[in-house]
């Protein structure tokens, strides 16, 4: 419901009030505003909420606040740039990214898709990525107006990753993951030999920022409780291939729990030591070794799913090199 709409191609030339609509329950704030106000630039929308121009039911908040059905946000006027011309949108996706994404959704139906994400994709645009995933799933299906990431991997994960196409099925998704009725399985590549015995990895996992201002994951007894199962697949000169299953869903969850235990991922630019970055490069791996390769649940509808995400050529050729070295 809109009380007073923005004007044309998604600028607002005066202050704006929106109410939020069920449909739209359960996203980001700055998630929203990105699919209202498409043409403004992401900078001028999060200075907006940082500022306080953008409110939420006449209070302040920030970009990960989730907005609720019937929460009214005040809009402040916003312009496409500096000069006040929309930007033209249509070509910025680069071709290369809208046919690997194009030919990378392993299951559609009218609540959501799963894809195999291409790894080198972001799943989103910002901090100075002009468009992730999702703005590339937005140029390709014009015609789905509320496609919201369901979860999130990392740049430089491959494999299976939600993708909703109406508030419900978000809502309805997120609650399976709080509720841990989704199973996640991952496969990475892990310096050293991985033992048997180790099954189970739990330890608190805590984000801290580095004096950089890089952020990190540590383990910390002032962390969040995390858990992984893994289990043995293969085994190669100075590496194993494991599963992992992230049963609770921290960030960088199985690379530091792996790291945690000697067996960092190979190619993991953050958390492998100087031994595994060798192993790496003599292997030509330049790109982190961890793949999403199947997700399990029931879906929205109902229907019971089990999606498989096949390992792209890059990781496949690094395991047979893997072999030769045998």
């Amino acid at each position: 419901m809109y009380m007073h709409k923005p004007t044309p191609q998604g600028v607002s030339a005066a202050v704006s009030y929106i109410e939020v609509d069920l449909d739209d329950e359960g996203q980001r704030l700055d998630n929203f505003l990105t699919r209202r106000f498409p043409d403004v630039p992401k900078s001028r929308l999060y200075k907006a909420i940082r500022s306080g121009e953008v409110r939420v039911n006449k209070g302040r908040t920030n970009a990960k606040y989730k907005i609720a059905g019937g929460d009214v946000l005040r809009i402040p006027p916003l312009s496409s740039s500096p000069g006040g011309k929309v930007s033209d949108d249509s070509s910025r996706v680069a071709h290369f990214w809208l046919d690997a994404v194009r030919d990378s959704i392993l299951y559609e139906d009218d609540d959501f898709f799963i894809l195999n994400k291409p790894s080198g994709l972001a799943v989103h645009g910002g901090s100075g990525l002009k468009y992730g995933l999702i703005e590339v799933l937005r140029q390709l299906r014009p015609e789905a107006k509320r496609l919201e990431l369901v979860h999130r991997l990392d740049r430089d994960t491959s494999g299976c990753i939600m993708i909703a196409k109406k508030g419900s099925a978000l809502r309805q998704l997120h609650a399976a993951l709080r509720e841990r009725k989704v199973t996640k399985r991952y496969q990475a590549l892990v310096f050293g030999k991985w033992p048997r015995s180790i099954r189970f990895v739990e330890a608190p996992l805590n984000k801290v920022a580095l004096p950089s201002g890089e952020r990190v994951v540590r383990v910390s007894e002032q962390g969040q409780a995390s858990r992984t199962e893994f289990s043995v697949l293969n085994r190669y000169p100075g590496a194993t291939l494991v599963e992992a299953i992230p049963v609770t869903g921290r960030t960088h969850q199985i690379r530091v729990h792996a790291a945690h235990q000697g067996h960092c991922l190979l190619g993991d630019d953050k958390y492998a030591h100087q031994e595994a970055v060798n192993l790496a490069s003599s292997i030509g791996l330049n790109r982190l070794f961890l793949h999403a390769a199947c997700l399990s649940l029931s879906a929205p509808s109902g229907k019971r799913l089990e999606i498989h995400a096949p390992m792209g050529e890059t990781l496949q050729e690094v395991l047979a090199r893997c072999v030769d070295r045998i």
